[in-house]
């Protein structure tokens, strides 16, 4: 469908590849990989037709339509989101109007028996079929339907996309590309800007779709659910793997190691004819061997190996104070703007120390909101308990603008690292994608990504025991990805993770609060667990249902064992049938057992509160008694016993609370 001949692009008089074949087949699942600057987007410019080569050819059979969505793209306009949608039907029209053109020559002409009005009543026969074909006037039923698919609800449909934030009107383009069906869809990071039920939507429609696909993403999963065929850009050349992304991984490791071998023994090859020139150069009875050596050495060709760094980079948090057993208890929670629908309302849940949970779900329903109700950036309904000694570490996406824009890369971070993470800056900031002269530019001429990346080192080196991250892998490779998800693992506080990547957190969080139709919804288990019971593209068989196996299994019996799981876990279809009045019963039980919890909970949180305000003014009053003044002051003395009995009597409520909690 698309041939790649010999293509070759420089910058600068510097090669970004050479010599580049391969060729793209009508139903070709493609992955394009390669490290961040390899040439990626670039290539899929090339064969959008968007630039062109340094030299080669790009080639396509006549008639083959190409569609490309951008990373970034400039977006404008002020229809509205269905009218914009529309406008991928625009050949349709053209085609209606030709036709209509046709029908009125064809009536007005009575020269029947001549070639020209054959040639248009051919001409014509062809236009009609090929309207069919393409559905006619009946397509905005697909319209809605691929708006739909990408996290659009009917009430947007009527929205000037000026009102959109860019993300949104994103997606809009990306549902024009889809509707306009073409032969080849080449997609640079299509997910940016997508929920995870928009990402399941995505994959099932590119695996169902007739044409070929290209894409570049950084999401694992999506790219091994999509692609069968891994192209990898690398020292400027292409490797072509008729395989999946994670069969790639293994088999470009094996391949490394054979290069790895091969240049070692060319080393040695080398090694040895220089010496035998070097040791017989003058010798004239050995001349004619030392000119088949210098010939022989000019001959081999040198064996490059990928560049791939290998160097082992763990990061740690630095030490912190711990906080107390619940650093986070919502009960009742409600917010609203003004008189419009509320955002979120009867929100109730308890995260432990220690506990890495995951909010999800689409764009809009509130997850964001009650992050900043947790921040105490806005006013809210209910009540918001942050426990005691909780130390609030938080990323999103605007933290980049509160950097220093005359700080360098390095100076940034150095300024916040402590103790031995000191002498490896260079090496944290290299795998973040700032490695080399990156890591010497000022923070005002890096781009909003690099920005968001920076702030995210910075984060990671500061002391906290709570983080709350709000998509924190938009802009990071796999590479950057992995750094940070173990240390995330690693870290023994508190973590909020608000993120659609299913692969980071994997593995990474134990519970799931999903967000839909205003209320929160807690799940037990990991994030394939919770796509089990919830979304529709993985019910019955596939690759995520299989993999979410053994998590549904666990999270199924935690359920039936763990008080607090019912509360606001669903209850399972086959009991919510037949199942009488013996039903409804246990689930009240179930229910009561749950408001008893959240008052135990409650009661060890208020206990830890009141506990650091006595003890603080403990510390207070010992201060003035160790002064010459306070030691002759008895009634210091009397208050110093009193709060001595009162410590104590809310460590016995606090211990009392605890003892029940754990039974």
């Amino acid at each position: 469908m698309i041939s790649v001949e010999h293509l070759s692009i420089e910058f600068s008089a510097k090669p970004l590849f050479t010599d580049v074949s391969f060729v793209v087949n009508d139903r070709d699942r493609i992955a394009l990989t390669g490290k961040n600057g390899a040439g990626k987007s670039t290539l899929l410019k090339v064969m959008a037709g968007q630039q062109m080569p340094t030299s080669g050819t790009v080639a396509s059979p006549r008639g083959t339509t190409i569609g490309y969505l951008p990373q970034v793209m400039e977006l404008a306009g002020d229809r509205s989101v269905v009218d914009e949608a529309l406008l991928a039907f625009g050949h349709i029209h053209e085609l209606q109007a030709d036709i209509e053109r046709m029908q009125a020559e064809m009536a007005e002409r009575t020269d029947y028996e001549s070639e020209a009005y054959m040639a248009l009543v051919e001409r014509y026969t062809h236009a009609e079929e090929r309207f069919r074909l393409l559905g006619g006037l009946n397509f905005r039923a697909e319209v809605e339907r691929t708006l739909t698919g990408l996290g659009f609800v009917r009430s947007d449909f009527d929205r000037p996309t000026c009102e959109l934030s860019g993300g949104w009107r994103m997606r809009i383009e990306l549902a024009k590309l889809l509707l306009r069906q073409p032969d080849v869809l080449l997609l640079d990071e299509p997910t940016n800007h997508l929920d995870i039920e928009s990402i399941q939507w995505l994959e099932q429609y590119l695996q169902q779709r007739p044409g070929a696909v290209i894409l570049v993403s950084h999401d694992r999963a999506f790219i091994n659910n999509v692609t069968t065929r891994t192209l990898e850009i690398s020292c400027g050349r292409i490797w072509d793997y008729k395989v999946r992304y994670d069969e790639y991984v293994r088999l470009r490791a094996e391949r490394r190691e054979q290069q790895l071998r091969a240049y070692e023994n060319q080393q040695r090859e080398i090694a040895d004819l220089k010496d035998f020139i070097e040791r017989f150069r003058y010798k004239p009875t050995k001349a004619v061997q030392v000119q088949e050596r210098i010939k022989q050495l000019a001959r081999i060709v040198p064996i490059e190996v990928d560049e791939v760094d290998n160097s082992s980079l763990h990061l740690k948090f630095p030490p912190c104070q711990r906080s107390g057993d619940f650093p986070l208890i919502v009960e009742d929670l409600a917010k609203s703007y003004g008189s419009e629908r509320y955002v979120v309302q009867h929100v109730n849940l308890t995260i432990r120390r220690g506990e890495k949970v995951a909010f999800v779900g689409r764009n809009g329903e509130g997850k964001s909101t009650l992050v900043k109700c947790i921040l105490g950036e806005i006013p809210f309904e209910g009540s918001l308990k942050v426990g005691h000694n909780a130390q609030i570490g938080y990323f999103a996406q605007n933290q980049a603008q509160l950097l220093d824009p005359e700080l360098t890369v390095f100076d940034t971070i150095d300024r916040v690292a402590r103790g031995d993470i000191r002498s490896r800056i260079r090496d944290i900031l290299g795998a973040f994608m700032f490695g080399g002269e990156e890591a010497d530019k000022k923070v005002k001429v890096l781009s909003g990504g690099e920005r968001s990346r920076l702030a995210m080192i910075k984060l990671l080196l500061e002391p906290v025991n709570f983080l709350i991250l709000d998509e924190p892998t938009n802009h990071l490779d796999m590479r950057s990805k992995d750094v940070l998800k173990e240390a995330i693992a690693a870290f023994d506080g508190t973590v909020i993770l608000v993120s659609h990547d299913r692969q980071f957190l994997d593995g990474l969080v134990s519970k799931v609060y999903s967000f839909a139709g205003g209320r929160v919804r807690e799940h037990l288990g990991g994030i394939y667990d919770w796509l089990r019971h919830s979304s529709p593209y993985l019910q019955g068989s596939g690759r995520e249902a299989s993999q979410g196996g053994a998590l549904h299994n666990v999270a199924g019996r935690a359920a039936q064992s763990t008080p607090s799981a019912s509360h606001s876990s669903p209850i399972p279809h086959n009991e919510g049938k037949g199942a009488g009045s013996a039903g409804a019963s246990s689930y009240a039980e179930q229910k009561a057992a749950a408001r008893e919890r959240r008052k135990l909970e409650r009661a060890v949180a208020e206990s830890e509160q009141e506990l650091a305000e006595l003890e603080a003014a403990k510390s207070i009053l010992e201060a003035k008694m160790s002064t010459p003044e306070g030691a002759a002051d008895a009634s210091l003395f009397e208050r110093h016993a009193r709060l001595r009995q009162q410590i104590e009597d809310v460590e016995a409520r606090w211990l009392e609370a605890s003892e029940a909690l754990t039974q």
